[in-house]
């Protein structure tokens, strides 16, 4: 077992760096927020489950047995006109709401794949625990901090935060009367207490199609509940870390404690830990004007906002190169440092792995430039114990690319170094860019045909839509990004064929 080290983590709920400790020692629960499957994953959302890869990556790294517990929304994420969104997605796609939440999950998991992220320990639907949705609604029904009205069931915000001073604002840091006016969701519904107020149960309208009977009326949970319903099965009244991107501080977190606070009695988590927003070219993402881009069109270079196409892994390595809780600009110019980065580390790696070691025999002795390497060694763990700074890390691994490459050119004799540094040298250089990165080498000579049929797969699924739809500029875009990018697509009377240039 590796040895558990102190690690500290930025805790949402204090605003600051704590020393983690968790409940059991030895065993971490994690608790991220997964997507809402009505429409494909977008890269905000990619950046969120890579950042929470490598924590987990880092923490199995350590030592600890974790269980990681990623939800999938099937059911009750609403729109600001209250239409859950799945149904959205049913009308829009005119197929049933499993079909949309099969096809997308299908996708979704595609997609980590081609980041090649790791999967939960667990990944609970939200359609597949109503009961425990139910119940919860009825324990706080029964604690005095929820109504029934006409059929649905709201949750008592203001009178949650007289008995809990402190506790409604702690996730967002934000005062009670600004959440009170910033609240969303369903403001036009007369039959709430006070705006503030959220559903726990929705009574169904005719036009509703994910129903279910419960004591109160036919109809289906409030978007937060799930998560509160989900994380308690599975990881216990309280927790290790719930995680999740910074859109979600509120209000779909502050709901959650409140809801906890409202079933159990406690606070879910110990520590909250956020990832920051994406931004393009220095503003926001926004479809309306056109500022964004999609992991395909970022795969396949058919972006209006970049060059060329951009590989799986230097897309990763590029949101690697910025602190998970930073914003994350994404340039052209910044994709292209980062490709070349990537390619550098990699290409260091190979060279590194085959270093012969035939230095000096260890004498006991350590010279300048052992204890040069054992100090970048040394700072690149203590970035990932600062709050996992892959920035970091990064930085003195390519620190460690100096001595290496001065090894393989010669200009360090091996005599300069103990054998036991090398070996040590290669085993973390490894380490942290396979292991704790998630990287994979997409050279040549690697095994990499797993993740290129994927990322191939997803791709022409997406051209196979646009052509379907007769939208030939698109498919015409894709097939020439992937033509400059050395793959040739065929369209035959037997199908879509593509092959290697």
């Amino acid at each position: 077992m590796t040895e558990q080290r102190p690690l500290k983590i930025h805790n949402t709920l204090s605003g600051k760096k704590e020393e983690f400790r968790p409940i059991t020692p030895g065993y971490v629960g994690m608790y991220v927020c997964g997507p809402t499957v009505y429409n494909d994953v977008h890269l905000g959302n990619c950046r969120t489950f890579c950042s929470f890869d490598m924590i987990y990556r880092y923490l199995l790294h350590l030592g600890y047995k974790v269980r990681y517990v990623r939800n999938i929304t099937d059911v009750g994420h609403l729109t600001d006109d209250g239409e859950d969104r799945m149904a959205k997605g049913a009308k829009v796609a005119q197929l049933e709401p499993m079909e949309v939440a099969q096809r997308y999950t299908v996708g979704f998991h595609d997609m980590m794949r081609i980041f090649n992220t790791l999967p939960p320990s667990i990944e609970p639907r939200a359609t597949g625990h109503i009961p425990e949705q139910i119940e919860m609604v009825q324990t706080i029904l029964e604690r005095g901090l929820a109504y029934e009205r006409n059929g649905s069931v709201y949750f008592d915000v203001p009178k949650f935060a007289a008995e809990n001073e402190g506790v409604y604002g702690s996730v967002s840091g934000r005062v009670l009367e600004d959440l009170y006016t910033e609240t969303r969701e369903l403001k036009s519904q007369e039959e709430k207490n006070h705006p503030a107020d959220f559903a726990i149960w929705m009574k169904a309208r005719p036009q509703d199609l994910m129903v279910w009977n419960s004591p109160w009326s036919v109809g289906f949970p409030g978007w937060h509940l799930e998560c509160s319903a989900m994380s308690t099965k599975y990881l216990g009244k309280t927790f290790d870390i719930h995680g999740g991107g910074n859109d979600l501080k509120f209000p779909h977190h502050e709901n959650e404690v409140a809801q906890n606070h409202g079933a159990c009695g406690c606070h879910p988590a110990n520590f909250w830990m956020h990832t920051n927003m994406l931004l393009l070219n220095g503003k926001k993402m926004s479809k309306s004007d056109g500022n964004t881009i999609s992991p395909t069109e970022l795969f396949t270079g058919t972006s209006e906002h970049t060059s060329k196409p951009y590989s799986p892994m230097a897309v990763r390595f590029f949101m690697l190169m910025a602190h998970y809780r930073s914003t994350l600009d994404i340039t052209d110019d910044g994709l292209m440092a980062a490709e070349k980065g990537f390619l550098k580390i990699m290409e260091t790696n190979r060279i590194l792995q085959n270093l012969p070691v035939n230095a000096r025999d260890f004498d006991g002795s350590e010279s300048d430039t052992d204890r040069a390497i054992l100090a970048l060694i040394h700072d690149a763990f203590a970035g990932m114990d600062d709050d996992f700074n892959t920035a970091i890390a990064i930085a003195s691994l390519n620190e460690m690319g100096s001595f290496i490459h001065k090894l393989a050119n010669q200009q360090i004799a091996p005599g300069e170094i103990s054998p036991w540094v090398i070996e040590r040298l290669k085993t973390v250089f490894s380490t942290f860019l396979f292991d704790i990165f998630g990287l994979q080498d997409e050279s040549a000579n690697s095994n990499d045909s797993g993740t290129l049929e994927g990322l191939m797969g997803l791709i022409l699924e997406i051209r196979g839509q646009a052509r379907a739809q007769k939208d030939w500029a698109t498919s015409d875009k894709i097939r020439d990004g992937l033509s400059a990018a050395g793959i040739t697509v065929k369209d035959g009377k037997d199908g879509v064929t593509w092959a290697k240039a």
